[in-house]
């Protein structure tokens, strides 16, 4: 079995500046240059995509990085899979480092990117075949092992048929299919349930828990909660490029103060029903939130129990004269452990 281990990774991306950024509006002379015509030269803006990010997966784990778009799970995925070159810090899979043995990585790993980018021009028999042939299969073992993931991804009725016909789920469906084809030690998948329906969503997560039963090690991102917890042995909760939160999920849910989140919306702000709010028995922390300008009070109320708080948050609301507009409640979940930590939810 095979493990992932990363090292203080970082990735810096730069690129043009906007159209029109670069000069400006002064002539030379008014910035103290000679007046020569010639453009001044602007620095290229940096992207900070990855922050020292340190990974240590255990081999025959499913791992999990939640996080929102733009956190850095993606390029995560792309360095230990050898398309992007870290700014710095090392990555490894199993002994080999990303970098330096490239080849030797890339036997080891199946990749699954998070739009699908097969052949138009093949059937899905034939990529899997042809798959299967780029990693020296023999005829009889591309055929056999084809066979079978077709079959279990509920493609052989479309399996000698060109997959531009294909709908997104049979695409993503080939695509992991033909990731499997050589049967990697370990698996990549990138929003692996992106844009598919329920149906094919549980479909999927079934074939990757039996494909970690093998004592395959399976790294996915994802931004949905219910899919981390449901897959994931351990999850690294990550932002801007940094990871915020790591553990199991059980323990994860646990970290967060009460467990509860009670998001509360008031008709005017009160310092005064906030210090009420905050002497609760079982209130652990209350925030405030941002409400653009509203002259509403906007409160997180992190707490251990959820539905029993309301009769008495609405009674202190009335004795300070302030009204209660709405409560929403959320039960323990990484939803709330990632608004704890950043106050903005996952899906931002």
């Amino acid at each position: 079995m095979v493990g992932i281990r990363t090292r203080d990774l970082r990735k810096v991306y730069t690129s043009a500046p906007p159209l029109g950024a670069s000069g400006g509006s002064a002539p030379p002379a008014a910035r103290g240059k000679p007046a020569s015509g010639k453009k001044e030269k602007q620095p290229k803006p940096e992207i900070v995509a990855l922050n020292g990010l340190s990974l240590d997966i255990a081999a025959g784990e499913v791992f999990g990085l939640l996080g929102p778009n733009g956190a850095g799970k993606s390029t995560t995925i792309g360095i230990l899979t050898t398309r992007i070159r870290p700014t710095s810090g090392q990555a490894w899979i199993g002994d080999h480092d990303v970098w330096q043995e490239q080849v030797a990585v890339k036997r080891l790993i199946g990749v699954v990117a998070q739009r699908p980018n097969l052949d138009f021009s093949l059937t899905a028999r034939e990529i899997l075949l042809f798959h299967g042939a780029y990693f020296g299969l023999n005829s009889e073992e591309r055929s056999t092992r084809a066979a079978k993931l077709l079959d279990r991804f509920k493609l052989t009725d479309r399996a000698d048929q060109m997959v531009r016909g294909f709908s997104g789920g049979m695409m993503q469906r080939l695509s992991i299919a033909r990731a499997m084809m050589h049967d990697p030690q370990v698996l990549f998948l990138d929003e692996p349930s992106a844009g598919l329906d329920p149906q094919t969503k549980l479909l999927l997560w079934e074939i990757i828990r039996e494909y970690n039963q093998t004592g395959k090690t399976i790294l996915l991102t994802t931004h949905y909660m219910e899919e981390a917890d449901a897959l994931a042995h351990r999850i690294a909760i990550i932002d801007h490029g940094s990871n915020i939160a790591m553990g199991t999920p059980v323990e994860l849910k646990h970290s967060v103060p009460g467990g509860y989140l009670l998001r509360l919306r008031f008709g005017r702000h009160s310092p005064e029903l906030l210090q009420k709010l905050q002497s609760i028995v079982g209130v652990r922390e209350v925030r405030t939130t941002s409400n653009d300008g509203s002259p509403d009070l906007s409160a997180d109320l992190y707490a251990d129990r959820g539905g029993q708080l309301i009769s008495e948050i609405a009674s202190i609301a009335a004795a300070s004269g302030v009204e209660l507009h709405d409560v929403h409640i959320s039960e323990p979940s990484l939803e709330n452990l990632f608004l704890h930590h950043t106050g903005r939810s996952l899906r931002e």
